[in-house]
């Protein structure tokens, strides 16, 4: 995925209200962003981080920039824009690069299978005809180089493993994808110590028969792409 304009470099100051991010740009120019990502961003949004963000020239935004990239002191680089994460897994799976799902034929996004009324990200018509359906989570909560998920209770994600499982149970292939947007996570694992409801429903989803794995992201301030898979530890 390639971003459509140059990304400008800063300093992120703060962040704050969720949707805000104050900004120094290297030119000088103090910004405020927005911050396209709504949970705890743990570890991700430390005063004194690089930023990186896209500009818009649509006048009828109330701000001009979109934070896209924080970058760690340590060198790792994160994409803090969560919705980054379902257009990185369309691009892999209509290009038939996604590591571990193959023989298929058709990519669609938003789909409720039969009598369900939520709706998974995608949808993969195999070979044989039969579906897959797809859900997929972004990781960016690190704790070395271990990836947690999620970051705060979650509810919504809670419901679609034990949905996921549900068609599982009916004979009905399933996947949970987690797509690691954060260059220092070597592996995924369950975050029991935040929601351990969702823990539980992950758990219990895989062994109903939902695949779980996970896939990282190769991030600079020109591109992300899906370029590798990670273990994920249940």
């Amino acid at each position: 995925m390639q971003f459509t304009s140059p990304l400008l470099r800063g300093t992120l100051l703060k962040r704050y209200k969720r949707f805000f991010a104050d900004i120094l740009l290297d030119s000088g120019e103090q910004i405020t962003a927005h911050c396209p990502n709504t949970g705890a961003m743990t570890g991700c949004a430390k005063p004194g981080f690089t930023a990186w963000v896209s500009p818009s020239d649509n006048p009828k935004r109330k701000l001009k920039f979109t934070w896209e990239l924080a970058v760690t002191p340590q060198g790792d680089w994160i994409s803090v824009n969560t919705h980054r994460a379902n257009k990185l897994v369309q691009s892999a799976l209509e290009a038939h690069t996604l590591p571990g799902i193959t023989d298929y034929t058709e990519v669609k996004r938003e789909v409720s299978p039969p009598d369900f009324h939520s709706r998974f990200d995608f949808c993969v018509t195999r070979s044989d005809h039969t579906p897959l359906y797809i859900e997929v989570k972004s990781v960016t909560l690190a704790e070395g180089n271990e990836g947690f998920f999620p970051d705060a209770v979650t509810s919504r994600g809670t419901k679609h493993a034990e949905e996921l499982a549900m068609l599982a149970r009916q004979g009905v292939a399933t996947a949970l994808l987690f797509c690691v947007q954060h260059s220092g996570i070597q592996n995924v694992r369950l975050a029991e110590h935040i929601d351990p409801k969702y823990a539980l429903a992950v758990r219990q989803a895989a062994a109903d028969g939902v695949r779980v794995f996970a896939v990282g992201c190769q991030i600079s301030q020109e591109k992300i792409n899906i370029n590798q898979s990670l273990p994920v530890i249940l």
